[in-house]
């Protein structure tokens, strides 16, 4: 087994592959560092901040950042807007207008003039041409980890390992066989509590978390968080503090456990419903509600007995 801890997209990054060549995991490592400069805000060369300073003409990108910016249309589709990938503008006046390690807890606010709007972006993968909305600007943010974490565990298998799991700050992607047992053991943690909240074995696919608990900071007092509601253009007002979700790719994940973050606790698996994918809540109460189909899942593991769970069977909860 290859095993390398390091960061990379402002996050902390783990990769662990099984057999293949040596250096596999130091390969992909460099690869990941490859697509940050493809892909981060806060690189002024990078092609999302060449996209966002010339939003109104098109543009030519690599393969990679075509394929990224047309997932992100499709997860603005089919999540009804609640996951917009032009909220950039929103993020700097929230005050994330550098990188988390470097912004104060008593930040100032950020200006921007970027609007909202993700209906007019025009992506073209063959030709490699993106174009954005004049006045808007691409946050790449968690979806951009998530394909990242796709897309190298792909190459990696491709060049030989049997198995690989890359974890992008909670984004991960298993491919392939784990290093012992018959599925990878992913570990979901509460910002909140010393134990994990929950563990579950994954053999093939992706899971995402997503929580208002971390990267917070202040402006003039009051708490801000990273994660924008594109209907407001304010950091979201929810009553729910963390979600994972379990699906077949890293960037659906994440997508997926932002929407049912920032939508709430009323109808928290709308979205869910129909898509393959799995997903734990919970609330400001630490109250905890899953999918009924998340259950296979925890086969693997267990919720903690101090927290409180909602459902009928004994240490699983269940969708109400």
């Amino acid at each position: 087994m290859d095993e390398l801890r390091f960061r990379a997209m402002g996050t902390d990054a783990h990769v662990v592959v099984v057999d293949g060549p040596p250096e596999l995991a130091a390969w992909a490592a460099e690869r990941i560092d490859e697509l940050e400069r493809l892909w981060s805000r806060f690189l002024p060369d990078s092609e999302i901040s060449r996209l966002t300073a010339t939003a109104g003409t098109p543009a030519e990108v690599s393969t990679e950042t075509a394929e990224l910016i047309a997932r992100a249309i499709e997860a603005w589709r089919f999540t009804g807007g609640t996951f917009d990938p032009t909220v950039l503008g929103a993020v700097i006046r929230a005050g994330y207008d550098r990188t988390f390690d470097d912004i104060r807890e008593d930040a100032a606010p950020g200006r921007s003039d970027l609007v909202i709007g993700c209906t007019d972006i025009t992506v073209d993968i063959d030709a490699r041409r993106v174009c954005l909305p004049a006045g808007t600007g691409f946050d790449p943010g968690g979806i951009g980890k998530g394909f990242a974490a796709d897309v190298v565990a792909t190459e990696v298998m491709a060049r030989g390992a049997a198995g690989v799991c890359i974890n992008l700050g909670g984004d991960l992607r298993a491919v392939g066989a784990p290093p012992e047992g018959e599925g990878w053991t992913v570990a979901i943690e509460h910002p909140c509590t010393d134990s994990p909240l929950a563990t579950v074995g994954i053999r093939d696919g992706a899971a995402a978390t997503s929580t208002t608990l971390r990267r917070r900071w202040s402006v003039d007092g009051e708490q801000r968080h990273h994660l924008i509601d594109p209907r407001t253009g304010e950091p979201a007002h929810t009553d729910l503090t963390l979600v994972t979700v379990i699906a077949g790719e890293a960037w659906s994940a994440e997508v997926l456990a932002k929407s049912v973050l920032l939508r709430g606790s009323a109808h928290p698996f709308d979205l869910i419903e129909g898509s393959g994918a799995e997903a734990l809540i919970v609330d400001r109460e630490g109250a905890v509600r899953v999918t009924d189909g998340f259950r296979r899942y925890l086969g693997y593991g267990w919720i903690p007995e101090h927290v409180d769970v909602w459902g009928d069977t004994p240490g699983h909860a269940s969708r109400n």
